[in-house]
């Protein structure tokens, strides 16, 4: 895990719980902490469903757990059986996220026997957590996931495409490959999470706007391309050494390879205003694409490991593809800036 803002936050809502517990004479501080840490969330908008959701269950949770300590009893069982339905309750209002928060709160106020005041005193303690969190979150180094999946897109190209330009040549040491392709896996999935995070941002919306939702393509598409040059790289170490193959078969691919990659890095140029619109350079790439693809079907059906080979060539294909149409989206997509008076570029509106 990577040292970032959010362990530097999660640390400074821990302490802010803490000292508003003191200032206002609560005791059993640690509840608030704990709160603190569960409420501690990777965007704004997340922190506050988070904080909306919370509240809400937490609450419930905390009435359901009084009133079964007062009335019935608080005994290992009976907090057992008010756990499941809080956890019942949490799912059926689509409250998942926040049955962890809640439990403690539940299992805190039962532990309280039917007295109130000691049964409000663990309740307030879990809502000085939640608040500390959203507080910190929203003043302290707010998250800019935009921002920050635009950086690590650059960043995971870079990593894959020298992995790409090595993999046929099998220049780089074996050790060190596994350990830069499972690096790439976990910052390709940590992106795909940014994703999601925009995703059910724009789903929580009633009417998103009609640019969010263009923004959402681009932020797919980009995702896309890396994905598929990684489902190159896996099917180049599973099936490409194993087939029967000559130097000039690796010298094509190889040269192909280089030839998707420059064509991916001009495109993230392209959305970087750093290139000029090159529509000679799509069409070009497209029969080059479709051209090695016709080469390899030939090859792949006069050799005994032809079907691996076959499977290494369509992984290109369907990456040379899915540049293509991520190259498409880029110039339709500067048309539409260069329409708005408010935008100087592609990237400064892909980050509004």
């Amino acid at each position: 895990m990577a040292f970032g803002a959010r362990m530097i936050k999660t640390g400074l809502a821990v302490t802010l719980a803490l000292y508003m517990t003191m200032l206002l004479s609560l005791s059993s501080p640690v509840g608030a902490a704990i709160a603190a840490i569960f409420a501690m969330q990777p965007s704004i908008y997340r922190s506050w469903r988070y904080f909306l959701d919370q509240i809400q269950t937490s609450t419930l949770g905390a009435v359901i757990a009084m009133l079964w300590g007062y009335f019935l009893s608080s005994q290992p069982i009976s907090v057992g059986l008010v756990c499941i339905l809080v956890i019942m309750i949490c799912i059926k209002l689509n409250m998942g996220e926040t049955i962890g928060l809640t439990l403690v709160t539940v299992i805190s106020v039962m532990e309280a026997s039917g007295q109130w005041d000691f049964a409000l005193n663990r309740f307030i303690l879990t809502l000085i957590g939640i608040v500390s969190a959203f507080l910190i979150n929203i003043l302290v180094f707010p998250p800019k996931p935009k921002e920050q999946y635009f950086k690590q897109i650059h960043l995971v190209f870079v990593k894959m495409s020298l992995l790409l330009r090595t993999a046929i040549s099998h220049e780089m040491k074996d050790s060190v490959y596994r350990e830069e392709l499972n690096n790439l896996s976990g910052s390709i999935k940590s992106l795909s999470d940014k994703y999601a995070l925009f995703e059910e941002e724009q789903k929580k919306l009633k009417r998103p706007k009609y640019s969010q939702s263009r923004q959402l393509v681009v932020y797919k598409h980009l995702l896309n391309s890396l994905q598929k040059g990684y489902e190159v790289l896996t099917a180049v170490d599973n099936h490409y050494f194993q087939a029967q193959r000559s130097e000039e078969l690796d010298r094509l691919y190889d040269d192909h390879l280089e030839k998707l990659i420059k064509f991916h890095e001009h495109i993230l140029w392209k959305f970087e205003d750093k290139l000029k619109p090159n529509e000679e350079e799509a069409s070009s790439m497209a029969l080059e694409n479709q051209r090695f693809m016709d080469d390899m079907a030939g090859i792949s059906n006069t050799s005994p490991t032809g079907f691996r080979i076959a499977v290494v060539a369509a992984a290109m294909f369907d990456y040379g593809h899915t540049l293509e149409r991520l190259n498409r989206v880029g110039d339709h997509i500067s048309r539409f800036v260069d329409r708005k008076k408010d935008s100087h570029s592609i990237m400064a509106w892909l980050k509004k």
